[in-house]
């Protein structure tokens, strides 16, 4: 008997949640093959098979809490060569059986219809007694599609099911078996029973919102945090996206949108205030010579901030293109570890919702985060006294007052705001 049991993750993730087993007690499993989905704080990962052999025993099950190392399934290894055996005896034993019958169905084929009808249904009863036989390959199909073998019409000559003929089915099933499905994940939601009158349910947090509970009321009981504000003309950025979006596109294959100009700000920002790119270690203060910027992406399960890679290396192009791939794999579910961690400075769109001002918390360890808003258009007085209506944004910023003061993190925000009301400048220094 095996024991298989949470994998080291992370050197920052100790602990997960199972949120779904993907075999059942009896099942057959290859060494490395897929058997539960752990949630993490962070992404969901998959734990694999140590063992080849038979499942005997879900220790856990799903919505339990499990930390690295513990014990969530037992594996009796020693059934893996007696299955394969039994599988290869009888695989020779229904072979010369079909031999058999191919030789008696030949034999009737003068006979009349009766007695063809007569010996078929014989013949349907007698093979729904029998013992499958299928591949290992179709086997471990099967499992990972959810397939019964018995419901599998096989086109060998000889009876044996193949992984071709369980996709077939798989096909053929899949409309029927979207419904049930979605009806099953509802099911599995973890929930207690409302109260009495049904006016209230309890629903469990998951493990991705505890952290983030948790993290955003740690950042405000650790940092000294303050938020600055100001605005921003986009008049110029929106006339210059209107005049290259279309060549940008053609040429790079992907929208010019903001967020390549916030960012590209942001890095111009950070290095003339090099304190806001650091952040606290016990009684030191850790100056940063990167530049990776962490942008917020809200997902069904969550705020998610992955991380965009030397950012001041990258063109226009370079930016977009790395904000679309993270927030494909965020609302994908296949963002990696990788994918965020090390950040020195964070952005966070409110305005695509429609929020007009914020302000938005540290992502901790960082000492400083910006916060977009929806651009609106207000009268705004000219410097010759005229009053003209401007698409206008504010922008926030908050900060760690600990390591900065005040005076930088005005003029950073001031800052921001220059290299967006000038643009063709922020392109020339970019």
């Amino acid at each position: 008997m095996k024991e298989i049991k949470v994998p080291e993750l992370a050197e920052s993730i100790t602990e997960g949640t199972i949120s779904e087993w993907l075999v059942n007690e009896g099942d057959f499993v290859e060494k490395g093959d897929p058997i539960a989905e752990l949630e993490t704080d962070k992404v969901n990962v998959e734990v694999n098979a140590d063992y080849s052999g038979v499942i005997t025993e879900l220790v856990r099950g799903e919505g339990d809490d499990v930390e690295v190392g513990e014990i969530i399934a037992k594996v009796d290894d020693s059934k893996e060569a007696s299955s394969e055996s039994n599988d290869n005896k009888s695989s020779k034993e229904d072979k010369k059986q079909d031999e058999k019958e191919e030789k008696k169905d030949d034999n009737k084929e003068q006979k009349s219809t009766k007695k063809e009808n007569t010996s078929s249904d014989k013949s349907d009863k007698e093979g729904k007694g029998q013992k499958v036989i299928a591949s290992p390959a179709a086997r471990k199909r099967a499992r990972e599609l959810g397939i019964d073998l018995n419901d599998v019409q096989s086109k060998d000559p000889l009876g044996r099911i193949r992984p071709e003929d369980v996709d077939e089915l798989a096909k053929a099933l899949q409309d029927e078996k979207e419904a049930p499905k979605k009806k099953e994940s509802k099911k599995q939601e973890p929930k207690e029973a409302p109260t009495e009158d049904g006016r209230v349910e309890r629903v469990k947090m998951s493990r991705r919102r505890q952290t983030i509970a948790k993290r955003l009321v740690e950042a405000q009981h650790n940092a000294a945090m303050l938020t600055t504000f100001n605005e921003v003309d986009m008049s110029a950025v929106m006339k210059l996206r209107s005049q290259r979006k279309d060549k940008f596109l053609e040429k790079h294959g992907i929208k010019l949108g903001f967020m390549s100009f916030f960012t590209k700000a942001v890095v111009g920002a950070l290095k003339e205030f090099p304190y806001i790119n650091a952040e606290i270690q016990d009684n030191e203060i850790l100056l940063k010579n990167y530049y990776d910027v962490g942008i917020a992406v809200s997902t069904d399960d969550g705020l998610v901030v992955p991380v965009v890679r030397d950012a001041d290396r990258l063109d226009f192009a370079g930016i977009e293109s790395e904000i679309m791939n993270l927030g494909k794999k965020a609302k994908d579910k296949e963002l990696q570890l990788a994918d965020l961690q090390g950040g020195s400075f964070t952005i966070t769109n409110g305005g695509i919702f429609g929020s007009l001002l914020s302000t938005p918390i540290l992502n901790a360890p960082q000492v400083g985060i910006l916060g977009m808003h929806t651009i609106q258009k207000r009268p705004i007085a000219m410097p010759d006294d005229s009053i003209e209506v401007r698409p206008m944004m504010y922008i926030a910023l908050s900060y760690d007052h600990r390591i900065v003061d005040g005076k930088d993190a005005v003029q950073f925000l001031v800052r921001i705001k220059e290299l967006l009301e000038d643009p063709y400048d922020l392109l020339l220094e970019g």
